[in-house]
């Protein structure tokens, strides 16, 4: 499951969500330290996890 990273615009306090491609689209991001809804979606990088060792 992809995990998104935001920032919010009023307090400047960096966080994650875990949540679908599906969920995203339709999410309604909020900050979990001041509440607020003016958030922004930072670029991050992606990891990957296999199961298999090579």
């Amino acid at each position: 499951m992809p995990v998104y990273e935001f920032q919010c615009m009023d307090c400047k306090k960096t966080f994650t969500v875990k949540m679908s491609v599906m969920e995203m689209e339709k999410a309604n991001i909020t900050c979990p330290k001041c509440g607020s809804k003016n958030v922004k979606k930072m670029i991050s990088s992606f990891h990957t996890m296999t199961s298999k060792k090579s």
